[in-house]
């Protein structure tokens, strides 16, 4: 099964058969000819390291579509020369797993030497397959290359994360891709026959698009040399136009993966941090790419209560408003619906205090499981109850001036603690002052502004 081809192939006219696509029949076979990543593969750095000195240890790849994961444990075989296996865990099962297995113990045993296997999409294996590679990989006679784009933490087994390295791949840099072009016009065969001139706008279009995704970068590259015809000179002109055309434009945001959690958390943080702009950027981004607008809204609701909380209570009301609504009137319109929320919680004045209160209350509940009500607040709805002093000194807040009436309302051992600290900012500023007046040197909240 080959892995690296994810296209149709090319068919070469003048010699009548089918060429691998440009991806594939560009894809680096030496450590020289890779573009980018440099944090690992760098002079000094820890793969190029692991390379140099001839031990190679197994390994996770963690990095975005397109980044060079499959290229590079290529690579890492054809250095070694160990026998190598490749997989994918989207279309294999245990049984190709034991089979690899089963060689590898025999070839360490008798031979002494490790086989190599490289499995794509490594997270997409269960628990228990997963663990079939454990012995093997701590005892040393499976070297495992595993690719993933999502985070290991979440999808690798712990007891794999223990025995292998995690090198984590970036996005490729706008520079990285250039070289990519560079190298395919001016290396390839098929695309030098052809006389191409790619356009500056052309160019700019053709890295603006790829999402940093090499693989469709290429892609889109050669679709677009194919579906265009030669000027009268025999050029074939790339322009915006027809890079724009030729592209298959995906997302790169994934609803149950890695970009669906950084994306969300990129929006939440934008709210928290008072930037409408950052926060619409991102609502667009999920909504570009089908995510649930319920899901949007519930996230909305919880920091109207965790980030602003008090400094503006109405946030609350509104981000409900807005969750009850875009339930109602779904897309298109909810965009509308979720951008006034968005834009209103950002510009909101923030708050914690409310978030922190519980937080240090459920804290000392743990720590004194012990704590009981205080007599006078326990209610007494029998004799029995009263002559035991249930109820008795409580005062009735509403018999008091203001409505207020000073008396401990937390177990005796935690009669100090104060946990709620309205800040000095909007509302919440506000209930601080009358706070401050009606518990004077009893409770301290610290100054005014």
């Amino acid at each position: 099964m080959n892995l690296f081809n994810n296209t149709e192939n090319t068919y070469e006219k003048n010699t009548g058969v089918f060429l691998p696509p440009l991806a594939e029949r560009l894809r680096p076979k030496i450590l020289s000819e890779f573009i980018g990543q440099t944090h690992i593969l760098g002079q000094s750095k820890p793969l190029k390291n692991m390379l140099d000195s001839g031990f190679i240890r197994s390994m996770i790849l963690w990095g975005p579509p397109g980044s060079g994961k499959t290229t590079l444990a290529g690579i890492i075989a054809n250095a070694v020369g160990y026998e190598f296996y490749k997989i994918s865990a989207v279309s294999s099962g245990v049984k190709e797993l034991r089979e690899i297995i089963d060689k590898a113990n025999i070839s360490f045993k008798h031979y002494g030497k490790p086989l190599m296997i490289f499995i794509d999409e490594i997270h997409r294996f269960n628990k228990s397959q997963q663990d079939l590679l454990l012995h093997s990989v701590e005892e040393g006679s499976l070297i495992l290359i595993g690719a993933t784009t999502e985070n290991p933490s979440f999808e690798i087994n712990s007891p794999i994360l223990s025995r292998v390295t995690v090198f984590t791949l970036n996005p490729l840099f706008n520079e990285d891709l250039n070289l990519i072009i560079d190298r395919a016009l001016n290396t390839d065969d098929v695309l030098i026959k052809k006389k191409i001139i790619l356009e500056k706008e052309g160019r700019d279009a053709l890295v603006r698009y790829s999402g940093s995704d090499a693989r469709i970068m290429l892609n889109a590259l050669e679709l677009a040399v194919n579906l265009t015809k030669p000027n009268d000179n025999g050029n074939i002109i790339l322009g915006a136009k027809t890079i724009e055309d030729a592209y298959l434009r995906k997302s790169r945001y994934d609803k149950t993966g890695e970009e669906h959690y950084n994306t969300i958390s990129a929006f939440i943080k934008s709210l928290r941090g008072s930037d409408p702009d950052g926060a619409v950027f991102w609502l667009a981004k999920m909504l570009d790419s089908g995510e649930d607008v319920k899901f949007i809204a519930r996230r909305m609701i919880i920091l109207a209560s965790e980030d602003v909380g008090n400094a503006e209570p109405d946030a609350l009301n509104l981000a409900v408003s807005c969750f009850n609504a875009v339930n109602t009137v779904g897309m298109p319109e909810a965009r509308i619906i979720l951008s006034q929320a968005a834009t209103y919680l950002a510009g909101c004045p923030k708050s914690n205090a409310s978030y922190l209160a519980i937080e240090e209350a459920l804290s000392d509940v743990n720590k004194f499981p012990a704590a009981v009500v205080p007599l006078h607040l326990r209610n007494a709805p029998t004799k029995l109850m009263k002559d035991l002093d249930y109820h008795k000194g409580y005062k009735y807040s509403h018999n008091y001036k203001d409505h207020f009436a000073k008396q401990t309302y937390l177990p005796n051992e935690l009669s100090s603690r104060i946990y709620y600290r309205p800040e000095n900012i909007g509302k919440e500023k506000e209930i601080k002052i009358r706070l401050k007046t009606l518990w004077g040197e009893n409770k301290d909240y610290g100054e005014n502004e």
